[in-house]
């Protein structure tokens, strides 16, 4: 069946028939008995379809809720970085400064959100996902008779507890239910009003689907208790596609944009040149297609849910579907986004002069150079500064400007969080750049005394 509730506004027809073309393939051939899909260019949805059906109809992706599973854990670790930028915590302090755990208590914030506490990925008991939150009515109740499979700091290992732990500290420090702690300060100021603790009407009822027949079997749908900030809430894809847009955009009234981009950063540097999965301070991170991606996926019992966001593209993509198992929800997530970059590339903002240049920052850009390796560091807007290496080899990185005149420090790379000074001679001019200690001159190995260790009287020969 298809939705009458498509928004095809903003796409060329070609591009709207491809994206329909794979969700319905995906509902179809995945057997799945509803599903929702919508994507995000520049800020609002462009386009949205529903397949399958929903009590009868095509399910609406603006107006029919889903179970989001663990998409619900980087809504609370907005929360939670609200609390730190507010100063009511920091992301080095344990977490047993704030509740009193029987696991975990060692464990620091910044590890709980990025899953390197060392935890257990499951709570407690019978299936907690199938269970309901009264078999675990205490803090106590969480964690069984293996709690800690490694030391915290270690290695990534996701935990499921470990976020019913972050939803508890934001209850702590707020004083009220984590919940509407999250519907005030982040889901309506989002816009995501659709999106609920619980099942609202209109909502997808959840399915199991036979493995060698076309049956359906219900799921349960208990409320999880103390487990719900691991994967509790329920939402639509039009909801959802707000959520996307923030992740592309920011929103200064939720997240800074610095801490909207500590949140989509590796928490630890992905090893090697391969990765495709990483995992931030609440988001994960996906190389798909030659993109890196950052959202997260979600499942409960008769539910999968899907956001992938393409900053470098401003694409993103949701998607929703009432089945336990559908593993090609992700990959058809991330493929709508590369479908929508590669068929209609972004449009460049209009070139204009920054606006905002100084005689001093005018001195320090262009060539420089480390030891014999040669450099371009280039003005941008905001006075941000980009090192480019030129040739074989060398660092990339930006830097933002720091409250100091002549000072700015690392945004990414190498020197994320280190600081690049412009040393200045006795006569004002710009001697010589220092990132970190090493020394960036004008002339390869420059003689004047600023090269540490001197250069060689005898000059180059």
């Amino acid at each position: 069946m298809d939705s009458a509730h498509e928004d095809f506004d903003g796409l060329l027809p070609a591009t709207r028939r491809d994206l329909l073309h794979r969700v319905a393939t995906a509902q179809a051939e995945g057997r799945t008995p509803s599903l929702v899909a919508a994507v995000v260019r520049e800020g609002r949805t462009v386009w949205s379809a529903g397949r399958g059906e929903v009590a009868g109809a095509a399910p609406d992706p603006a107006g029919t809720r889903y179970r989001i599973g663990s998409l619900t854990k980087s809504l609370v670790a907005v929360a939670v970085l609200r609390l730190r930028d507010e100063g009511l915590l920091d992301l080095g302090d344990r977490i047993g400064t704030y509740l009193d755990t029987a696991e975990g208590a060692d464990a620091t914030v910044a590890q709980l959100l990025s899953h390197r506490a060392g935890l257990a990925a499951e709570a407690r008991g019978p299936w907690w996902e199938r269970t309901d939150g009264a078999l675990r009515a205490e803090p106590a109740d969480l964690f069984g008779d293996h709690p800690r499979p490694h030391p915290a700091g270690r290695t990534f290992h996701y935990s499921n507890p470990g976020y019913a732990l972050l939803g508890a500290l934001v209850e702590r420090l707020r004083g009220e239910p984590w919940y509407e702690v999250l519907r005030r300060e982040v889901l309506l100021p989002l816009g995501m009003e659709r999106t609920t603790y619980g099942p609202e009407a209109p909502h997808a009822e959840g399915w199991a689907v036979h493995p060698w027949a076309d049956a359906l079997l219900p799921e349960p749908a208990v409320d999880t208790g103390l487990m719900a900030p691991a994967g509790q809430l329920w939402s639509t894809a039009g909801d959802l596609a707000r959520f996307a847009a923030f992740l592309l955009d920011g929103d200064e009234r939720v997240l800074s944009a610095g801490t909207l981009a500590e949140m989509c950063r590796p928490a630890v540097e992905p090893q090697g040149p391969e990765w495709t999965l990483s995992y931030g301070l609440g988001v994960q991170q996906l190389r798909h297609g030659g993109r890196t991606l950052v959202g997260h996926t979600g499942s409960m019992p008769g539910f999968v849910a899907a956001i992938w966001a393409s900053p470098d593209d401003g694409v993103a993509a949701v998607g929703l579907a009432n089945r336990t198992s559908m593993g090609s929800l992700v990959p058809l997530t991330a493929d709508l986004v590369g479908a929508v970059a590669e068929a209609e590339p972004r449009i460049p903002e209009a070139w204009r002069p920054a606006g905002d240049l100084t005689p001093e920052l005018l001195e320090i850009a262009g060539p420089w150079y480390w030891g014999a390796q040669p450099f371009a560091l280039r003005v941008r807007k905001g006075r941000v500064l980009d090192l480019t290496p030129l040739g074989d080899g060398g660092r990339a990185a930006r830097f933002a400007p720091g409250p100091e005149d002549g000072t700015w420090t690392g945004l990414d790379g190498y020197y994320a969080g280190e600081r690049l000074t412009a040393v200045r001679r006795p006569d004002g001019r710009v001697g010589h750049l220092d990132i970190g200690t090493f020394v960036l001159t004008r002339e390869p190995y420059e003689r004047g005394g600023a090269v540490p260790g001197g250069v060689d009287e005898g000059g180059w020969r």
